[in-house]
């Protein structure tokens, strides 16, 4: 059997999800700077950028319990402001907005500053993981994957990159890794991009929530492949947004609504969806920990593919929500709700919950 990828190294083994809340230049140096962070994750990009309308991509934060929603919004303009009850989130956003390129620009910008901050014993600019999230057609993905590792080797700063393939909300375009197929596509044409590189960097896939055995049997089958070879994955990132989720809002009066014998209640969310989009938060978390305890005993059955660390995402907000993600067999744990709600902040709430009691953490 040939070698195993490139491991994926992350310490501590806390960081952010792709999200709204690393768009910008702005919000990947807050993280960078976030001392209690191992690693850092775009929001994921394209080639050239997604055609954003803050007309039509939008999320919210909103109650679990009682189904009322917070405001809603286009773009991280207030995190950190949202109610605590508001633990959940919902959105139909697409993809970034800023393209893999300028991604990779604001990365040089960050880490050229890292020699001088770490000689003047700044310990928040130490190195660290970037994971680029992209996406997009196989032969574009290919190329980002070339793009990002030579980047890597010209900066020599650590990079990664996450392709997600589960984004529930691009009207045409199903999420590839529901598909054996689709998937199988993904993971040749990047096979061959990192085994011709020089200096090949890790790569993953963001995975969409599964719900059923046949879907975990498919993308199990799908990482072993065929003759028995190493799995070119050295990461999955579990889980992503459950989609077809939808939340409601008085539409205001009593007025009847014109679809069945309700009050009017109308979607939360605007654009071309009907409100329709992917849900995160707190309701997510139990399905996201099915997820990866599954994908954890499935990847350890194989020899193939007992190398591939899994970062678990989904509706962690503190420290018992990261011990519940460690517990069923995540290598690192993503945030990405609690972020837009809490700010960076959460990260660090995060590393004082652990440290409680002497707790040995990381």
């Amino acid at each position: 059997m040939q070698p195993p990828p490139p491991a994926l190294n992350i310490d501590p083994p806390l960081l952010n999800s792709a999200n709204p809340w690393a768009t910008s230049l702005d919000d990947l140096r807050a993280l960078f700077e976030c001392p209690s962070t191992g690693a850092v994750t775009t929001r994921t990009a394209l080639l050239g950028g997604f055609a954003h309308d803050p007309a039509v991509h939008q999320y919210a934060f909103f109650d679990p319990a009682t189904h009322r929603a917070a405001a809603s919004g286009e773009g991280p303009e207030t995190p950190g402001n949202a109610d605590a009850a508001t633990s959940a989130s919902l959105n139909n956003l697409g993809y970034s907005p800023v393209p893999l390129g300028k991604y990779l620009e604001f990365i040089t910008a960050l880490t050229s500053k890292t020699p001088a901050a770490a000689a003047s014993g700044n310990p928040n600019l130490k190195p660290k993981l970037f994971i680029v999230s992209v996406t997009g057609p196989v032969d574009d993905v290919a190329e980002c994957y070339t793009r990002v590792a030579d980047a890597a080797r010209a900066l020599h700063v650590p990079l990664a990159v996450e392709v997600n393939l589960s984004c529930p909300n691009i009207p045409g375009a199903p999420p590839p890794a529901y598909d054996g197929d689709a998937l199988r596509r993904y993971l040749n044409a990047l096979a061959a991009r990192a085994g011709g590189h020089a200096d090949p960097v890790p790569w993953g896939v963001k995975t969409p929530p599964y719900t059923h055995a046949a879907q975990f049997e498919m993308l199990g089958a799908t990482l072993r492949g065929e003759g028995g070879e190493c799995c070119p994955v050295s990461f999955i990132t579990a889980t992503n947004t459950l989609g077809s989720c939808l939340v409601l809002e008085p539409r205001g009066g009593n007025s009847a609504s014109e679809e069945g014998k309700g009050n009017g209640n109308v979607p939360k969310l605007a654009g071309n969806t009907y409100g329709i989009g992917g849900m995160a938060g707190a309701p997510l978390h139990p399905l996201a920990l099915g997820n990866v305890a599954t994908l954890r005993r499935m990847l350890d059955a194989a020899p193939e593919t007992r190398h591939v660390r899994i970062i678990g995402v989904g509706g962690v907000e503190d420290a018992d929500g990261y011990r519940r993600m460690r517990d069923v067999g995540a290598y690192a744990v993503g945030v990405g709700t609690a972020l837009g709600r809490k700010g960076v902040g959460v990260f660090k709430e995060i590393e004082d919950g652990l440290r409680e009691g002497g707790e040995v953490i990381w």
